[in-house]
């Protein structure tokens, strides 16, 4: 054993000497060694930490903390035409304002009797997506895109007790990973091809794949490749001839121009909340959505809270409160159908808040914007020698990819150049799709003006001479 001189740190609780031994006297304790005593030799650390000496001073540490944030470069200071996932939608001052007041912020779970404000605001949230998708029943966010993605395919196994689910291979890769950590071993999860000039499931693939076995076919809509599937409707009638769910992943702020996923025969559908009101961070300012048709085999499936409205004894008085609250984990703990924990329900109310502020007409706007920007720079960039754009044929919303085989420069060669005009380039496909050659995504919002994107048509110009 060490007998350095203990260190105390006055942000650490308890780390005064003379605490620690009085702790140790209460529970009977030699000294802390006997708290790992489980834990082999061999696993244990019998060095310190390499870390630098801690900060002893709140002003030290602040501006230690501050260097470290000013080394960052952001969307606010650099062009950025980076997606993938995450998107630099505007954020309207409202959704900010309304999501830092207190009520909501410091509000953690709470009961209908005595959170009326939170349980309408999730209601309400819950009613505006309903209706931008075309669904019944909408769930509380899950932590983010990705865990919705999966909860809906364990749903659809849990509803036919079947074990395998086909995906649309054209899936990002980050996505299929938490599906795969998310499902497996108990599911069994594959992917199906794509057509690569165009980006659409290849639909003989999915017939001749499609068995009893099979509980769900996945497919997003726009797709991680910025295409839009337009067998959308035939995907889910081959699923549902097969006895299969059909589970659609969308990217809401397309819907106020594309159809919502109900008209095509969706089951359950899922995606992230990210575009409707909250700023791109820094691993944060995440959420999913789950909806579902309001028949009882789906309802039952939902592994997290559910909110409706109900009379109470008063009459003409309702009330916002749990629907089905004994099929979730808070209720029979791990007889639930999946663990669930804290919610991101305050991007719920944010969502919310978006879509009450932009109405039906907002979104249209949106969406036309989106897509008038996107084709120009589609105009602009396939008119650069040895430049594919889009590389794909399908139609698309606001990526799309494009190939630079024709120029001989690799897409990390070409991003770097033009990160050091003060653009931040797409994703790089390469190791992702690398049937796709050396191609890249690229992302447009309403964010782009015609001089943003003039300018990066000219930066690639440069780039590739």
């Amino acid at each position: 054993m060490s007998h350095a001189k203990p260190v105390v740190y006055p942000i650490i609780p308890n780390s005064i000497p003379a605490v620690k031994a009085e702790m140790l006297r209460q529970v009977g304790a030699d000294s802390t060694e006997t708290f790992y005593a489980d834990i082999p030799q061999g696993l244990r650390l019998r060095r310190r930490l390499d870390l630098p000496e801690p900060f002893l001073s709140e002003y030290a540490l602040r501006r230690h903390v501050e260097g470290l944030l000013k080394r960052n470069r952001s969307c606010e200071e650099m062009l950025s035409f980076l997606g993938a996932g995450c998107y630099r939608h505007y954020v309207p001052a409202v959704c900010d304002e309304i999501n830092g007041r207190s009520e909501f912020l410091t509000a953690y779970a709470g009961e209908p009797y005595e959170d009326h404000g939170r349980f309408q605001a999730l209601f309400e949230y819950a009613s505006m997506m309903g209706e931008l998708l075309e669904m019944d029943v909408v769930s509380v966010p899950t932590y983010d895109g990705f865990q919705a993605s999966a909860t809906a395919l364990r749903m659809a196994c849990r509803m036919n007790g079947r074990r395998q689910v086909l995906l649309a291979g054209s899936i990002g890769r980050d996505r299929l990973s938490k599906i795969c950590d998310y499902c497996k071993p108990e599911i069994d999860v594959q992917l199906l091809p794509f057509d690569r000039r165009s980006g659409a499931l290849d639909l003989a693939a999915l017939e001749a794949r499609l068995s009893s076995a099979c509980a769900a076919v996945y497919f997003e809509n726009p797709a991680y490749l910025g295409t839009l599937e337009d067998q959308a409707a035939e995907i889910a009638a081959l699923a549902h001839r097969a006895g299969a769910e059909c589970v659609v992943c969308v990217d809401p702020i397309s819907l106020g121009v594309l159809a919502p996923p109900g008209t095509y025969g969706a089951d359950i559908v899922c995606g992230d909340l990210q575009p409707l009101g909250m700023h791109m961070q820094f691993g944060g300012g995440q959420a999913g959505f789950l909806a579902s048709r309001d028949e009882q085999r789906y309802v039952q499936q939902f592994p997290s809270r559910l909110f409706g409205v109900a009379p109470t004894s008063v009459p003409g008085e309702f009330g916002f409160g749990d629907v089905a609250y004994e099929r979730t984990s808070f209720a029979v703990r791990e007889q639930g159908n999946e663990w669930v924990g804290t919610a991101a329900a305050l991007w719920g109310i944010t969502a919310g808040v978006y879509l009450a502020l932009m109405g039906p007409q907002g979104m249209a706007e949106i969406g036309i914007g989106i897509l008038q920007r996107t084709r120009y720079a589609a105009r602009c960039l396939a008119q650069i020698d040895g430049v594919r754009a889009p590389a794909l044929e399908s139609p698309f919303f606001q990526e799309f990819v494009v190939n630079l085989d024709g120029t001989h420069k690799r897409v990390a060669e070409v991003n770097a150049g033009l990160l050091e005009r003060g653009i931040i380039s797409g994703k790089d496909l390469s190791a992702e799709f690398p049937e796709l050659g050396q191609s890249t995504l690229l992302c447009f919002s309403e964010m782009h003006t015609q001089a943003d994107i003039d300018r990066l048509a000219g930066a690639l110009q440069e780039v590739l001479r």
